[in-house]
């Protein structure tokens, strides 16, 4: 019988488990939201819940298929720190917390100087607990004796193959990706790593995502029905996982994926690693792809501003949030009065000393304030001005990522996941980009095909990039908004609102 592989897919509510065959055809999955634990009045992942779940959903999918590999996706800045009874010896919390600034202060205080750190490590500073780095920091000042009762700090997809195999690992796509952990100039854990006292606690040697970890424990195979020659791979970053079938696609060939969800994650496979003059102290970083190549790398919570502000909207015009279409666009370009601003998560995104806040004639209006009804800008009322000003700001913050993700005249950019239904912020992107072809992917669940094929490379013996010929990928050309020839003038005020009031 030929063997299928499963795939476990954490986002940071949604959990997903999927089954796929080897011609990377999706042929089932099932999906849940946990909620996260309160402790010490912080959000943590239920990690127990988690598990129960997992182990519930591969029983039921063993009963249909034969599952021959196991792979894990996940959500990034997410760290277990196991203690020798195998058990977790802090919680695992949430990156969105935000410590404060004399947090972060302490921090660099024991980290040393953020652009030398970026320079080094390809990290940039970014806020709450977005830096893994920071989360041990914090686990060590707000959990007494955690560290002491620490045996290994895994990554998060290598802790849920620990949990599975009872093995230890370290993979490149997790550990090198905004964490200030890894070294790029010493392929190996960065003084940070040793300053918190980790360095000796963290797996090695590096490897690839479609490595092997182990078989699936006697207990659980038990438990799950599943055969304990069941394997179990590495474990992918999402992300990462996301930009593996465009690699083995197009792998060659210079292209940026604009990879959206929570996160707009902006990916530009590199041939070398090393920031341009002026990028330190910039939200530009550099992670590892599943081959262990530089991929340089911006992002925003574009999907998380947009969710936020479109509701906000459809609260207060009582109309479901939609494109208003091409139309609404050019009286708000000529007038420039009406304006959006980042950002929800301050210091999440391109924009780190910005507040979320609308503009309407100069006046600001703090998003929390429009929230709570205690001030209101006139455009918010009507729906297809208030989305067309949204859109604008989103293609405006996509355009400064890819700028500093090195997109030049002639690299393709590709939009994948929620952003590719949104017409007209693609069609803004396609007329401010007449260097670039602009299309959108066809792929429905890239992070979860992403692992999956690392599963099957694991299998077979063999890279991702083989796999090539069993799937396709259709690239889909995006046209540019007509009318959109006073966005470049919109897109400098709003710029000039951002630098007047940070």
């Amino acid at each position: 019988m030929d063997r299928m592989v499963a795939v476990i897919d954490i986002g940071m509510t949604n959990k997903k488990v999927a089954v796929y065959d080897r011609k990377l055809r999706m042929l089932d999955s099932a999906s849940r939201c946990f909620e996260p634990l309160i402790i010490d009045g912080l959000e943590a992942h239920d990690l127990e819940g988690m598990e129960e779940w997992f182990l519930d959903t591969l029983a039921a999918f063993g009963r249909r298929f034969a599952i021959g590999a196991i792979a894990v996706s996940s959500l990034g800045a997410t760290q277990v720190c196991v203690g020798a009874d195998g058990k977790p010896s802090a919680p695992c919390l949430y990156y969105t917390h935000e410590p404060g600034e004399a947090f972060q202060e302490r921090f660099y205080a024991l980290a040393g100087d953020p652009e030398k750190l970026q320079a080094v490590t390809g990290t940039p500073r970014l806020s709450a607990l977005i830096n893994p780095a920071k989360a041990l920091l914090f686990m060590q000042e707000r959990f007494p004796g955690a560290l002491e009762r620490t045996a290994q700090v895994l990554n998060f997809p290598q802790y849920w193959g620990y949990r599975l195999t009872g093995q230890y690992g370290v993979e490149g796509t997790y550990i090198a990706n905004h964490s200030y952990l890894w070294d790029w100039q010493t392929e190996g854990y960065s003084s940070v790593a040793a300053a918190l006292g980790v360095r000796d606690k963290m797996p090695s040697p590096l490897r690839k995502s479609w490595d092997v970890l182990g078989r699936l424990r006697p207990e659980l195979a038990k438990r799950t029905g599943l055969s304990s020659e069941v394997i179990v791979t590495m474990g992918i970053h999402d992300s990462n996982a996301s930009l593996l079938p465009h690699l083995a696609k197009r792998r060659g060939s210079d292209f940026v994926l604009n990879s959206t969800g929570t996160w707009c994650v902006i990916m530009h496979p590199q041939s070398r690693y090393g920031f341009e003059p002026g990028e330190l102290g910039k939200v530009v970083f550099f992670n590892r792809s599943a081959y262990l190549e530089p991929v340089k790398t911006a992002i925003f919570l574009g999907g998380m501003e947009y969710e936020r502000w479109s509701s906000l909207i459809g609260k207060i015009t009582g109309a479901k949030p939609r494109d208003p279409g091409a139309s609404a666009y050019p009286s708000l370009f000529r007038d420039q009065a009406c304006f959006i601003l980042p950002e929800l998560v301050p210091g999440s995104g391109q924009f780190p000393g910005s507040k979320a806040r609308a503009v309407e004639g100069g006046k600001s209006y703090l998003f929390e304030d429009i929230e709570s009804g205690r001030a209101q800008p006139a455009f918010m009322q009507d729906p297809a001005k208030a989305m067309a000003t949204l859109n604008a700001s989103l293609a405006i913050q996509t355009l400064v990522a890819l700028g500093r993700a090195g997109l030049k005249p002639g690299t393709e950019l590709y939009t994948e996941g929620g952003f590719r239904n949104n017409r007209d912020y693609n069609g803004l992107l396609a007329a401010a980009l007449p260097d670039n072809q602009v299309r959108l992917t066809d792929i429905a669940e890239a992070t979860a095909m992403g692992a999956a094929m690392t599963a099957i490379a694991a299998m077979e013996g063999c890279a991702p990039d083989a796999l090539s010929d069993r799937f396709e990928v259709s690239y889909i050309g995006v046209p540019p908004m007509a009318d959109a020839e006073g966005f470049a003038a919109y897109g400098l005020a709003w710029h000039e609102l951002i630098r007047s009031s940070t």
